[in-house]
């Protein structure tokens, strides 16, 4: 049952974990609700497999995949990577501690990280998201979705 509703055991205590994804500019474009203690493996699943088609500045198709996915280290995984290359997107995410061969990573991009930091800080300017009063994961995706649509307009 706490599975359904995304509420588990993490080191913060019993919580929710949100992985977003938002587009160049820092707007949020879609969330994935999760359990404290759970992987970031698990929400990268989810949020590659529904990616939202994104307006190309001129004429032409919407673009259904990113040029670029900068992550933290809860992303550095092969089969991440090797999902990300297989479909045209480069990744930028820094090798764990632990791993012995580490590649050379774009710091210059990886900079840019922090407009989903920004992100979530102004997500959680709601209380209601950053104390998540919602015991339904669907309500709770409900507001994330609201405050997600203020930052739109």
């Amino acid at each position: 049952m706490q599975e359904q509703e995304a509420l588990g055991r993490s080191k913060g205590g019993f919580s929710s974990k949100i992985q977003i994804q938002c587009e160049g500019l820092g707007k949020p474009m879609q969330f994935v609700v999760l359990p404290g203690q759970s992987s970031d493996f698990k929400g990268f699943c989810k949020l590659n497999a529904a990616a939202p088609a994104v307006k190309r500045s001129g004429r032409g198709r919407p673009k259904r995949r990113p040029r670029y996915l900068v992550g933290d280290k809860g992303y550095d995984s092969k089969d991440i990577r090797h999902c990300l290359r297989r479909q045209g997107t480069t990744p930028v995410i820094p090798k764990r501690r632990h791993v012995k061969r580490r590649s050379r990573l774009n710091l210059v991009l990886y900079r840019e990280r922090n407009r989903i930091e920004r992100l979530i800080n102004r997500l959680k300017q709601a209380r209601r998201i950053a104390t998540r009063y919602e015991k339904r994961a669907d309500n709770y995706l409900a507001m994330l979705t609201i405050a997600a649509i203020l930052l739109w307009l």
